[in-house]
């Protein structure tokens, strides 16, 4: 059965770490905006205990796990609910790995937050293919939640950043970004990178070759107004920044994000942010972002948010 698109909720993954309570009053106050629900979850997985040493995890111990488990929902249900106690806060522990049980929660979920580190059932969950497994695969948006530094809170000030390139994930992204800048009464920054060097000594032969930048950049500029057609008339509350430049798209975006208290982009996309969460391009962008980190795939922004 579907469920009603308005009562989807936004799922936050809680393990006892301080990085994922910050990601759940962040979640928190997401939710408590748009007025659905807080779904806090834990994963424990005991199937890895069934094979430590050829023996089966004994009831004992599984229930020893659980009721860790159940005590971290608890104290991170009871934190939240203080700060927010307008939040309807529901906690859930799944007995499954982190990943499929998140990929799940993402199934009936508006977003999925997660912390930038973490400890217990959610340890890892930003290394290598365990999150761009969740992002790649997932049903809904996902935010990965960080601060300037390591242990600092998020930023809860300065515009929202969004990268644009016309790829249906970049369209969604760009829906989201301006709801998101609405409702946060931010600055919008959109961000269109034309032309991506390796080296400085591929810029140097492509720029002798290829002298008329002032050309290509009035018609990447064109490109970019073209992508943002429309959506300023629908929010005209939001003003938007843009950005046209000849740059790396991980760069540009880090620099800045520095100021920024969203940065949002695509799963995938082309042109000058191909493959924006693969490879070294995600991991940069999940593990140095200096604000939260909101992944837009192309077939989950409209039905989820």
């Amino acid at each position: 059965m579907t469920s009603n698109v308005f009562t989807h909720p936004i799922v936050a993954a809680v393990d006892g770490s301080t990085s994922s309570l910050r990601a759940a009053h962040w979640a928190a106050a997401e939710a408590t905006h748009r007025r659905v629900p807080l779904r806090l979850v834990h994963a424990v997985n005991v199937s890895l205990a069934a094979y430590v040493g050829g023996f089966g995890p004994t009831d004992e111990f599984v229930e020893a796990l659980e009721t860790e488990g159940r005590r971290r929902l608890t104290e991170a249900q009871a934190a939240v609910v203080a700060a927010h106690p307008e939040a309807d806060v529901q906690v859930h522990l799944a007995t499954a790995d982190a990943v499929p049980a998140l990929l799940q929660e993402s199934k009936t979920a508006r977003l999925v937050v997660l912390g930038s580190r973490g400890l217990g059932g959610f340890t890892g969950m930003l290394v290598g293919s365990t999150a761009v497994a969740l992002v790649a695969h997932g049903h809904c948006p996902v935010a990965v939640i960080r601060g300037r530094e390591a242990d600092d809170a998020p930023p809860s000030e300065g515009p929202v950043v969004v990268g644009v390139d016309g790829s249906p994930a970049s369209v969604a992204a760009v829906a989201m970004a301006f709801e998101e800048a609405s409702s946060r009464g931010a600055e919008l920054v959109a961000v269109h990178t034309w032309l991506e060097f390796s080296s400085d000594l591929e810029y140097f032969y492509t720029r002798q070759y290829f002298p008329a930048w002032e050309d290509v950049e009035a018609r990447e500029s064109a490109v970019l107004a073209e992508r943002l057609a429309g959506w300023q008339e629908k929010y005209p509350d939001v003003t938007v920044r843009r950005v046209v430049t000849r740059d790396r798209p991980v760069r540009c975006l880090l620099e800045l994000a520095e100021d920024a208290q969203l940065l949002v982009v695509g799963s995938r996309g082309h042109g000058g942010f191909a493959g924006m969460v693969q490879g070294s391009t995600s991991q940069a962008l999940m593990h140095h972002a200096p604000c939260p980190l909101l992944v837009v795939r192309p077939d989950t922004a409209a039905s989820s948010w």
